[in-house]
């Protein structure tokens, strides 16, 4: 189970890498609703790090505020790594930001399927220089806030992975 402490030791660590090597980072959320955003900007002096925040819950909101196209909504799902990576990329254009984190999946307790199970959650970062990751987590039915509270560690472990790795 992910701590709100090892949340915040993450969100630190992040903001200090970030900060000595002059990056900063958005986020797309979906079925987080906002939590990475919101466990970075939760650190005093995060603004020098954090440029901005997308909640694109519906499907019209991925479509006008990260220019998700709605062919590949339609074709793949909001579910899918396709949506997630178009959410990234859609991040960075909308953005100044080097680094950026999309995240979208089900949440549950409803909403699942055989094909796309509760606790099934897709992840992209991409960053300025060109870089993109996929992940695909299935976190199983362990309950609405422990799938969004995992996939904020895992969205941060990501970017911290970026991060580490950016080169400008």
């Amino acid at each position: 189970m992910t701590t709100g402490n090892a949340l915040h030791e993450a969100a630190v660590r992040l903001l200090d890498t970030c900060r000595e090597r002059g990056l900063k980072v958005a986020t797309a959320e979906s079925c987080t609703g906002g939590l990475v955003a919101a466990t970075l900007i939760d650190i005093p002096g995060s603004s020098d790090v954090f440029e901005r925040g997308f909640v694109s819950y519906s499907n019209p909101a991925k479509e006008t505020m990260l220019s998700v196209p709605r062919a590949l909504l339609s074709q793949y799902g909001a579910v899918s790594r396709q949506a997630a990576e178009a959410m990234a990329a859609g991040a960075l254009t909308h953005s100044p930001a080097h680094l950026v984190v999309a995240i979208t999946g089900i949440a549950g307790p409803g909403g699942g399927s055989a094909d796309k199970p509760v606790g099934l959650v897709h992840f992209a970062a991409a960053a300025r220089d060109g870089r993109m990751i996929h992940r695909e987590k299935q976190f199983g039915d362990i309950g609405r806030l422990q799938v969004r509270l995992a996939s904020v560690a895992e969205a941060l472990a990501m970017l911290q992975e970026f991060a580490d790795s950016f080169e400008p």
